[in-house]
């Protein structure tokens, strides 16, 4: 309707040129009511181009926060070794500006295009009912518009690309100088750091600003093309007007109707930039769609377990890397308490995170309760799982927050019973604000021990069946070492329990100990206890 009322703004133009040279005109109306027709058909364009911002501006944010959602459920699913293979910020980016840069093309020049083309066919088509070969001039002419767009703007789709992977690794060097900022400072590299953060921040200006040239010039030189035409094919009309074949009121409207047209032709520049930029993006977008989801409710409902693990002839190598694990076999029965020790990069952790399914065996079974892993569902596996890590992940949010994200539905009883048996209600309740403090990012208001028992306490709210400490005790002394081991005996009842461990005095939970190297077990006998 908008793009309707531009389309007659010429029309009533040449009109009025008749109304006022005393010429032939359609209208019947006096030159003041023709300027007042005139202005209501503006505040009606206006009003509708009001309207219309606010519905695409509003339908932007909707696809955005849908995009967003969908982006960030799909990076969620996906399994921890593709992210072990990306750079945190890299991913962020995705959600930040790539999603915003599509949901902007698709919302902004999409839905802006589409008028756009109309008002180019309309106009045409009101040339053609004044001078229908004009009219055929002007539709030929604009495949022309496109070769040359096509020409100048070559470069810009792999500077869009190389823009926004710049952007990614800038964005990526931000987010892991902040999450390792204690490190820059302890070691000085406060200004080495500002040095590559300028650096990487000078070259997304030098990329943004020979994509801005590149853009830029395109719609000035199309502009200027079209407007050459439609003045040269106007001052070719001379004669007509001359000879009396055209009127002067139709001369008005052709070159108020070419005018038009070359905002559409213009457009076309921008466009075409916009695309190239946007398709950078949804290649980026669609790469992370294609990867291969985890499916946590697919396969059969892992029931109450006991706790009975078996790893039959397992093997597993990282990407890029040799056989951590070779045939590697295991019977761990139920409520054991069983520790596993060996040297570090031997391939303890790998054995909790193949437990998870986390990862996957690259050849081999792993069994609880008979079970084969691989085929129920993770929802139900994860569900009876207890892991208590030694790199520990603390969310930035209360005390009983972070117990509760094992157990989103917890009571408050729940959380206190959590906190008691793994003996952290003392220091919880010496905290300004009990189980209502925050803790920082990563736990940093709270001590390694603190965190390594609220650790446990979230996991233990779950009342697992299976229950792995991976390395429990690494951030405690000695005497607290001790004490955590002697004040948490209690919850190795009734319960399938790995201790992932080299510290010695941790072995001491222990029913029996079997020691990882070269990718096989091997029984160990509990004494001496030096040669762990």
């Amino acid at each position: 309707m908008e793009n309707a009322l531009a389309l007659c703004t010429p029309w009533i133009g040449g009109q009025l040129t008749n109304t006022i040279l005393a010429e032939s005109s359609v209208l019947t109306f006096s030159y003041n009511q023709i300027l007042l027709l005139w202005f209501c058909l503006v505040l009606i364009q206006c009003a509708l181009g009001y309207v219309s911002r606010i519905l695409s501006g509003t339908t932007g944010e909707r696809m955005l926060l849908q995009l967003r959602t969908t982006l960030y459920n799909k990076l969620q699913s996906l399994p921890l070794t593709y992210h072990h293979e990306k750079k945190h910020g890299e991913t962020l980016a995705l959600i930040t500006n790539d999603s915003a840069i599509l949901s902007s093309f698709i919302t902004g020049t999409v839905i802006s295009v589409v008028p756009q083309i109309v008002t180019a066919i309309g106009a045409i088509l009101c040339i053609f009912f004044i001078n229908p070969v004009i009219a055929f001039l002007a539709a030929i002419l604009i495949p022309l518009f496109y070769i040359v767009i096509k020409l100048l703007g070559r470069k810009i789709r792999p500077l869009s690309k190389q823009l926004m992977q710049q952007y990614a690794s800038t964005f990526s060097l931000v987010e892991e100088n902040l999450a390792t900022l204690p490190v820059i400072k302890i070691f000085n590299r406060e200004f080495l750091e500002s040095a590559r953060f300028s650096k990487s921040n000078e070259d997304l200006y030098s990329l943004n600003t020979k994509y801005i040239k590149n853009q830029s010039r395109l719609s000035p030189i199309i502009k200027v093309l079209s407007t050459a035409i439609v003045l040269t094919i106007l001052w070719v009309l001379g004669d007509d007007i001359a000879a009396g074949t055209l009127s002067t009121g139709e001369m008005v409207s052709l070159m108020l109707y070419g005018m038009l047209l070359t905002r559409p032709i213009s457009m076309l520049a921008d466009t075409y930039g916009q695309i190239q930029r946007a398709a950078g993006a949804a290649d980026r977008l669609l790469e992370i769609f294609n990867q291969t989801s985890e499916d946590f409710t697919r396969g059969i409902t892992l029931p109450l377990v006991q706790g009975h693990i078996t790893f039959q002839n397992v093997c597993y190598a990282y990407p890029g890397r040799g056989n951590i694990l070779c045939n590697l076999s295991l019977q761990i029965r139920a409520g054991e308490t069983i520790a596993i020790t060996g040297d570090n990069g031997a391939g303890k952790s790998t054995l909790a995170h193949l437990l998870m399914r986390l990862i996957s065996p690259n050849s081999g079974t792993i069994s609880i309760d008979g079970y084969c892993l691989e085929k129920v569902s993770l929802l139900s596996l994860r569900s009876q799982i207890g892991l208590v890590q030694q790199n520990i992940l603390l969310q930035n949010s209360t005390v009983a927050e972070n117990i509760r994200f094992g157990k989103p539905e917890a009571t408050d009883h729940e959380i206190v019973a959590a906190a008691t048996a793994s003996h952290s209600l003392k220091f919880i309740t010496e905290l300004p604000s009990g189980f209502n403090t925050r803790i920082g990012d990563q736990g940093i208001k709270l001590s390694g021990g603190q965190k390594q028992r609220l650790s446990l306490a979230r996991a233990l709210i779950t009342n697992p069946a299976i229950l792995i400490l991976d390395e429990a005790t690494a951030m405690f002394d000695p005497e607290g070492e001790q004490a955590f081991i002697e004040e948490n005996r209690e919850l190795l009842n009734n319960r399938t329990v790995i201790i992932i461990t080299h510290r010695p005095a941790s072995l001491a939970l222990a029913d029996r100990i079997v020691r990882l190297d070269n990718g096989t077990f091997s029984e160990v006998s509990r004494s001496p206890l030096a040669q762990f």
